[in-house]
């Protein structure tokens, strides 16, 4: 096989569909090729993965070719394991390219093939060694490599994958805690300590942004035109930024598995886990909770149209158009009054919710559209009543 030469289009469908149909084959869930940042002390230690490309279910023929030229360089697939990584090599990619090269005039629109275009030119120069991974995901189960962790973070933040559908348990065992620096390098902490006298004494010690499993979203990721994000220590990676959204400095903050549906103004904390819907608006100091602060496990959701008003917390899922006050908290325990008259006008917002008592806990209202929190300041009794504010973002600033 290694004498094949591929001169058409048509000759590469072929020939790697052969490869497809083979036995055993089996074609990955999502794969990409990673450039790696290893230890500064143990350089078989991996403390990131950078993609420029990552597919999901998707672009098979590709992958078949990856899969022949690791062949070609020695390396057997593990197609029973749910992942499988490997290193890609000089020999490796130039064996890729013998079958991508028929594409070399497409590389915009072929982003697999612009990757191994690129790397193939990056292995000729020796330094270069070692330093890229080629990785496969066959199911998604949890994560064993720090490689596959990277490659499920950019299949959520570049929106091949949506929020809270692959599985990251474990994701914070696999991943290093490491400094990054202000060129956003991961750097051992046991290396800085080290050498912490001689970078020091000779003016070289790194500016140090932060100590974090997690890069930052804009270190990985380029967001769309009309995305605003105003620090970049705000958004970690593996969030999900769809366009229009702002996401403003102070206390705001969008965690990993967790972000937006559309154009979205966000001035607090969206917890990971947590999505929030187009046209709403997380106002200065919200607080959503996530799957490990406060919601027993369950997953938040806040429907379009809503407003949290300032340094409100919520705990519960939202239906549409809802609106909880400034400085109060909804959480799944929080006994909620509704008057008759209130449920009357609610039950034609949401006719599927039977509207049957006075008094509900907040998890029963979970999804319920329309609704406006508020507290009596009289009394410190949370209500809830048919939210008659439309809520509309600026759309100079989105």
């Amino acid at each position: 096989m290694s004498k094949i030469e591929i001169k058409t289009a048509n000759e590469f469908k072929e020939f790697c569909e052969t490869l497809r149909a083979s036995e055993g084959y089996k074609d990955p869930i999502a794969f990409g090729i990673a450039r790696v940042d290893k230890g500064q002390l143990d350089q078989d230690k991996i403390l990131q993965a950078s993609y420029a490309a990552v597919s999901f279910k998707e672009n098979f023929l590709s992958a078949a070719a990856i899969i022949w030229a690791l062949s070609e360089d020695g390396i057997s697939v593990d197609f029973n394991g749910s992942e499988f990584v490997a290193e890609f090599s000089q020999r490796a990619a130039k064996k890729a390219w013998k079958l991508l090269g028929v594409f070399k005039d497409e590389m915009q629109t072929h982003k697999n093939v612009e990757v191994v275009y690129n790397v193939k030119h990056a292995l000729e120069e020796q330094k270069n060694v070692g330093k890229f991974r080629v990785v496969f995901i066959f199911e998604d189960t949890k994560p064993l490599s720090v490689e596959v962790v990277y490659l499920k973070l950019y299949l959520l933040s570049l929106q091949k994958a949506p929020l809270r559908s692959l599985v990251l348990d474990g994701a914070f065992g696999v991943l290093p805690n490491v400094a990054w620096d202000a060129n956003s390098k991961p750097i051992e902490l046991e290396w800085l300590r080290q050498n912490e006298v001689n970078l020091k004494m000779n003016g070289e010690y790194p500016t140090i942004v932060s100590v974090d499993k997690f890069p930052r979203y804009l270190s990985h990721i380029i967001p769309c035109d009309n995305t605003r994000i105003l620090d970049s220590a705000k958004v970690r990676m593996g969030a999900l930024i769809s366009v229009g959204t702002t996401v403003m400095p102070g206390a705001a903050y969008v965690n990993f598995n967790a972000g937006t549906t559309g154009s979205v103004m966000i001035e607090g904390r969206v917890s990971s886990s947590v999505v929030v819907g187009e046209g709403s608006d997380i106002g200065g100091g919200a607080s959503i909770l996530g799957v490990l602060s406060g919601t027993n496990g369950n997953p938040v959701s806040i429907g379009k149209n809503c407003l949290l008003g300032a340094n409100s917390v919520t705990g519960i899922p939202l239906g549409d158009k809802c609106i909880v006050d400034a400085g109060i908290a909804v959480l799944e325990g929080t006994k909620v009054y509704i008057s008759k008259e209130e449920r009357g006008k609610l039950a034609l917002i949401n006719p599927e919710f039977k509207f049957e008592k006075e008094i509900y806990k907040g998890l029963e209202l979970s999804g319920v559209s329309g609704l406006h929190f508020r507290q009596n300041s009289q009394t410190g009794q949370i209500t809830a009543s048919a939210s008659k504010r439309a809520i509309k973002l600026n759309e100079a600033l989105h």
